[in-house]
């Protein structure tokens, strides 16, 4: 019997993902990492808003409006509005560029773009919401890209299914999954993010971490463009080893 695939990982119609080669798992690793960290940035430096983790988000604005101090309608708001604002435009960018990796290529430039102009929006000053909304636009729109990979069991922004999934098919459980070592990982690269987030921006500013992710998403941009070139988008697919 054929295995099922998650409504949430299964890929897109019309879109044939890649394997899971060792350049896309290094890829979603350092992702679910700059997920970790740029939600820690977000939440501890501009007001306890989520970018990343919209679920987080979701619970926190139920928090806002329910007149739980120290958290903000407007900013939960705004986030939750641009993370869904970026996931259309991610999924505009799937069915308009073709096979994978293309899209990754474009989700991961926009993601630079928006912790960039996120970062440069904190250096002027500017209000906090604009930092906000450009990056959960960012988000969405690569969390769309990273969905339409089907790649089981890695998000990059979300870890409740990944974490049941560790219990629910390990031994005591009954199960025999052999794909605990990409989940185990996917928990480590996000707590690790979180954990860099977190110590950089105690020892510098929103501004400064928010570049320092935009400088990390064009290393993982140019790393792919050194990998797969200028070619058209099928080509470099069926070239993928």
């Amino acid at each position: 019997m054929a295995q099922q695939q998650h409504p949430e990982t299964a890929p897109q119609p019309g879109v044939r993902p890649p394997a899971t080669t060792p350049l896309l798992a290094v890829a979603l690793a350092y992702l679910t990492f700059l997920s970790g960290f740029l939600d820690a940035v977000s939440y501890l430096g501009l007001g306890r808003v989520f970018t990343a983790n919209m679920t987080g988000n979701v619970v926190v604005l139920g928090f806002a409006a329910g007149g739980a101090p120290g958290f903000s309608v407007p900013g939960t708001a705004i986030s939750a509005g641009g993370f869904l604002l970026g996931a259309a435009l991610g999924g505009r960018l799937v069915r308009h560029r073709g096979p994978a990796p293309r899209w990754m290529d474009a989700a991961i430039a926009v993601e630079a773009a928006g912790t960039a102009l996120g970062g440069a929006f904190e250096l002027l000053g500017l209000s906090h919401y604009l930092t906000i909304l450009v990056l959960a636009l960012a988000m969405g729109c690569r969390n769309a890209a990273v969905r339409s990979l089907g790649v089981a069991d890695v998000t990059t922004t979300v870890l409740t299914g990944t974490l049941t999934s560790i219990a629910a098919d390990s031994r005591l459980a009954g199960g025999g999954s052999t794909r605990l070592p990409r989940r185990v990982g996917s928990v480590l690269a996000m707590l690790l993010g979180a954990m860099a987030g977190a110590y950089l921006l105690r020892t510098s500013s929103v501004a400064v971490c928010l570049l320092a992710a935009a400088a990390a998403d064009l290393v993982l941009l140019f790393a792919y463009i050194a990998r797969n070139g200028w070619r058209p988008a099928a080509a470099a697919a069926q070239d993928e080893p």
